[in-house]
C-alpha cells in the first residue's frame, strides 16, 4: 500500500501546534514533519486543524438511539448505524459504547437483555460496517435487582475495556435534589409523576439490599479480568475513598470540586461531560466542568448524551483561555486512550494509529467560534 500524505495542515500534538505534514503507512503514522510540504504529493488541508482521533470512553448516545422515545424500541443493526455514524462525523474514531444494566423498571431499557445489540455490533464490525472502533463500557446500576443477571452477557467479552458502578437512588448522589430528578425522569422517561413517587418509596430499600453485595461483585470481577474500574457522580470524601479503595481508577462526574479534589489527590482521574462544558453548567445543577478545569482538576471529557460536545468543548476551553488547545484536546483523545489501555492511538506521533481528524474553526457572530469536522480517518481509511 503507497502512503499517504497529509500536507499544509496545523497539526495539533502533544505539546504544540505546528504547521506541518503527516505521512501513513498501513494505517500507521510513520512521519510528522514540520513545513507545508507545497509540492508533495499527497492530501493538502488548506491549513485546517489536524487532530488525533477522539477517544470517547462514555456516551448514552446508542442507547438513545436504542430507544429514540420512552418505551419505543428500535431495530439494533440501523440504532447501531445510525449512531455509529454520528459518532464518526463529530470526529470520534474510537468509541466506548456506555451500556446500562439493572433497572427496577420493567419499562426501562437497561432492565431488558443486552444479548441481540452485542451480536449485532460483532456481525457490523466482521462486515466492515462500522465507520469508529466500538468497545463497551458497561454501566452498572447497583440498587437494582437484576444487574447482575443482565451483566451475563458481557462475562468476558473481548470488547468489554471499562466498568462504572452507579446509584441513582434519588435524594443522594446525582439526584441530591429530588426535584430536579423528578424533571429528569418525568422529562426524558415518560414517567408520571405517580410513577416517580412511587419508584422513590422504594428505592431506599432496594439499595439496602442490593447496592453493597453487587457492589463487591463488580469490584472483584474487574480486579479478576483486568478491567478498567470507575466510579459515578461522587459527592463526598467518603464515596472518592471507597472507589479508591476498591481499585478504581476514574472517577466519572464528580458533582462536587470537593469530590475532584479528592480524586486528584488519590491519583484517580477525574472525568465531567462535554455538554457541561459547551453549556456552562450541569443539567443537574452539579458543579460546572470549566471550574474544575481551573482548578486543574479535568482530566477526560466525555461527550455524554451529545457527539459533537466534545470539538464544541475543547473550543471553549480554549477560547475561554482555560487550556491551550494541545491541551484541550488531549482530555479528548491520549487521556481517555491511555486511561483505558488503548495505548496505540490518542496522539499524533510516529508508531500510533493514523486516526485523524480535519478540523475547521469558523468564525461566528458576536466574536464565536465554531468547529467544523471536515474529514476522519480511522487507521489511513477515510470514514467520513
Amino acid at each position: 500500500m503507497s502512503a499517504l500524505v497529509f500536507k499544509n495542515a496545523r497539526l495539533v500534538l502533544a505539546h504544540e501546534v505546528v504547521l506541518g505534514s503527516v505521512v501513513v503507512e498501513n494505517g500507521l503514522i510513520t512521519a510528522v514533519d514540520q513545513g507545508a510540504a507545497h509540492g508533495v504529493p499527497g492530501i493538502d488541508l488548506g491549513g485546517d486543524y489536524l487532530m488525533p482521533g477522539f477517544v470517547e470512553m462514555h456516551t448514552d448516545n446508542f442507547e438513545r438511539h436504542l430507544m429514540p422515545r420512552p418505551k419505543v424500541q428500535w431495530a439494533e443493526m440501523p440504532a447501531l448505524l445510525a449512531h455509529d455514524a454520528e459518532v464518526a462525523a463529530a470526529g470520534i474514531t474510537t468509541v466506548f459504547d456506555a451500556l446500562g444494566v439493572g433497572d427496577a423498571d420493567p419499562d426501562s431499557l437497561r432492565g431488558s437483555t443486552w444479548d441481540s445489540v452485542l451480536d449485532t455490533i460483532d456481525h457490523c464490525t466482521r462486515e466492515n460496517l462500522l465507520r469508529a472502533d466500538h468497545h463497551l463500557h458497561v454501566r452498572c446500576e447497583l440498587p437494582a435487582p437484576n444487574t447482575i443477571d443482565l451483566f451475563s452477557p458481557f462475562e468476558a467479552h473481548p470488547r468489554l475495556g471499562l466498568i462504572s458502578l452507579m446509584d441513582h437512588t434519588p435524594g443522594q448522589r446525582q439526584w441530591e435534589n429530588i426535584e430536579v430528578a423528578r424533571v429528569y425522569y418525568t422529562g426524558k422517561k415518560g414517567w408520571s409523576n405517580d410513577k416517580f413517587d412511587r419508584q422513590v418509596a422504594i428505592a431506599g430499600e432496594l439499595q439496602d439490599r442490593y447496592a453493597q453485595p453487587h457492589r463487591s461483585y463488580f469490584v472483584a470481577y474487574c480486579q479478576s479480568h483486568g478491567v478498567a474500574l470507575a466510579s459515578h457522580d461522587d459527592t463526598t470524601v467518603q464515596h472518592v475513598q471507597q472507589a479508591h479503595a476498591e481499585g478504581a481508577s476514574m472517577s466519572e462526574f464528580p458533582t462536587t470540586v470537593l469530590a475532584a479534589k479528592t480524586a486528584h489527590d488519590l491519583g484517580l482521574l477525574t472525568v465531567m461531560g462535554g455538554p457541561n462544558v459547551v453549556r456552562g453548567g450541569s443539567h443537574s445543577g452539579n458543579v460546572s466542568a470549566i471550574t474544575l478545569a481551573q482548578h486543574g482538576l479535568l482530566d477526560i471529557l466525555s461527550s455524554d448524551y451529545v457527539p459533537g460536545s466534545l470539538l464544541g468543548a475543547v473550543l471553549r476551553l480554549v477560547d475561554d483561555d482555560v487550556l491551550t488547545l494541545p491541551q484541550a484536546v488531549s482530555i479528548v483523545t491520549h487521556h481517555p486512550a491511555k486511561a483505558t489501555g488503548l495505548n496505540d492511538r490518542g496522539q499524533i506521533a510516529v508508531g500510533l494509529r493514523a486516526d485523524l481528524v480535519q478540523v475547521r474553526f469558523v468564525d461566528m457572530p458576536h466574536n464565536k467560534r465554531h468547529g467544523v469536522v471536515r474529514a476522519v480517518w480511522r487507521e489511513g481509511s477515510r470514514v467520513i
